[in-house]
């Protein structure tokens, strides 16, 4: 390999280390929005679904492609995925772990469970 490729592939390496990383121990943002991710800052959360003893806050309602904040209060990880389709998906790690979606853009009720834990549901409302 040449000098000036080897550099490349360290900084690619570098790049892909410390982007892979999401601040504060989450996920992420779980689920990208349609177009793909965006470079800019992300815009401030609709609702916050909070998970606590193994059970979802209280069903939560929000506009249409607005964004969703979860929070993972448990020790276990948890994920929050819709029912049908996987219209969001989104996997968070435990002891405070924090995540976000986008919530879909057709109006309706979303149902949605923990992949992990199949007993856990909760409910997205968009409208």
């Amino acid at each position: 390999m040449k000098p000036v490729g080897r550099k490349a592939a360290v900084l690619l390496m570098a790049a892909i280390l410390v982007g892979g990383c999401a601040p504060g121990g989450g996920s992420g943002t779980g689920t990208a929005p349609p177009g793909g991710a965006s470079t800019a800052a992300a815009p401030a959360a609709a609702a916050t679904i909070s998970i606590k003893d193994f059970k979802y806050g209280d069903p939560i309602t929000v506009a249409p492609g607005a964004v969703v904040a979860v929070i993972n209060m448990d020790s276990a990880p948890h994920t929050v995925t819709a029912d049908k389709d996987k219209v969001f998906d989104v996997d968070v790690r435990g002891s405070g772990g924090t995540g976000t979606f986008t919530a879909p853009s057709e109006p309706g009720t979303y149902p949605y469970f923990c992949v992990y834990h199949p007993n856990m549901k909760g409910t997205l409302t968009v409208k």
